[in-house]
């Protein structure tokens, strides 16, 4: 019941038994601390089911449908649950569904088990709680090895396989090639291709020689470490796929870098020495090759020519000897007049007449030193 029908007021103070003045008592006889009655009977408590049908009119009042009418209560029963049924719907979609942006993928499980399938960038759903999506950037990752490592350690300090201590700094970059592998078989990523790729430099200038990684077969080197790394991480299943390797820098250790830079100096030299031996090498037995080819030309040439003169010869001995087969005595006559001519053409001559018309010495007319004259006067 209402305060208001326990309370008397100060028409029943003396029927409640509680003696007392003018002022009214309340329900179990204490003073009243509510609002003065209009009547003047004294304070009385608020009225309860006043003030919860003065909360339903201003409810009545916000809600669409509301009304004053005995079916009012029931519309708004029905419309405040829909609206509460269509709020925890939508609710429930919104947090369902994810975005994957476009350097990333998802992998969605189904009661913790990876699904073998993966989304791509665009809106997906994910009904939970039976389903969740992990998201994983698919973008290029760079991990710096060498010099001071993990807890100050010098991570780049390498045995070669000649004895030699180097100091190597490399890089590597990797992507992920399989997300589902990637998401759930590993749990430091960076970590796991720090370790591997060290060890696998490690690996390949142990067997080396420090001349190798410092400069002479540096690209090999990286060729090889790159495959390793790759095999070892394949093998793990960490769904990480290598894309670069590089060498940043090959160093001694401080504490005999002076020496070492000494020993690289006096190599340079003698790589100098030998290109300038090399040079010159070259260039006296190119001079010796074309020499050699000038002699075998010449001999060549002089080999001809003695051959193509001496078959000459023989041909025009054979027509001469054609020639006396068929005329004998004029052929000797001719070869006996064509000697004397060859022998005496060049000498003085003095001819002397015998027999019985003879006078001894004939004088003759110096021909040839007349010719001389001639030839010197013109």
């Amino acid at each position: 019941m209402p305060w208001s029908n326990q309370t008397g007021g100060g028409q029943n103070n003396g029927s409640n038994g509680s003696g007392g003045g003018g002022g009214g008592g309340g329900p179990w006889g204490q003073p009243p601390r509510g609002p003065q009655r209009p009547d003047g009977g004294g304070q009385q408590p608020p009225d309860l089911e006043e003030i919860l049908k003065r909360g339903q009119d201003r409810l009545k009042n916000i809600i669409p449908g509301g009304g004053g009418g005995g079916g009012g209560g029931a519309k708004f029963s029905a419309a405040g649950l829909g609206l509460i049924a269509v709020a925890a719907v939508g609710l429930y979609a919104f947090s369902c569904a994810y975005q994957v942006e476009a350097d990333e993928l998802a992998v969605e499980t189904v009661f913790g088990v990876p699904r073998d399938d993966v989304n791509e960038a665009g809106l997906h759903f994910a009904w939970w709680p039976f389903e969740r999506a992990d998201k994983v950037n698919i973008g290029v990752r760079q991990v710096n090895i060498g010099s001071t490592g993990r807890g100050g350690s010098r991570q780049g300090l390498m045995l070669s396989g000649d004895q030699n201590i180097v100091d190597v700094t490399f890089s590597v970059q990797y992507s992920v090639a399989n997300p589902k592998d990637f998401l759930f078989k590993v749990n430091d990523p960076s970590g796991m291709v720090e370790e591997v790729a060290e060890s696998a430099m490690r690996e390949i200038v142990g067997r080396r020689p420090a001349q190798d990684i410092f400069r002479d077969d540096r690209q090999g080197i990286t060729q090889e470490v790159r495959d390793i790394t790759q095999t070892m991480l394949d093998n793990y299943g960490t769904g990480i796929g290598i894309r670069a390797l590089n060498i940043e820098d090959v160093a001694p250790p401080p504490k005999v870098a002076d020496a070492f830079d000494e020993v690289q100096r006096a190599e340079q030299n003698e790589d100098q020495f030998q290109e300038e031996a090399n040079r010159y090498s070259n260039k006296a037995l190119g001079e010796a090759r074309g020499e050699a080819a000038q002699i075998r030309e010449d001999a060549a040439g002089y080999k001809n020519r003695i051959v193509q003169e001496a078959q000459g010869e023989a041909q025009r001995f054979l027509s001469v000897y054609e020639q006396y087969v068929k005329a004998p005595v004029v052929t000797r006559k001719r070869l006996f007049l064509e000697t004397m001519e060859g022998v005496l053409k060049d000498s003085s001559k003095v001819i002397m007449e015998s027999g019985a018309n003879g006078t001894g010495v004939v004088p003759y007319l110096p021909l040839p030193e007349i010719n001389k004259r001639n030839t010197g006067s013109n």
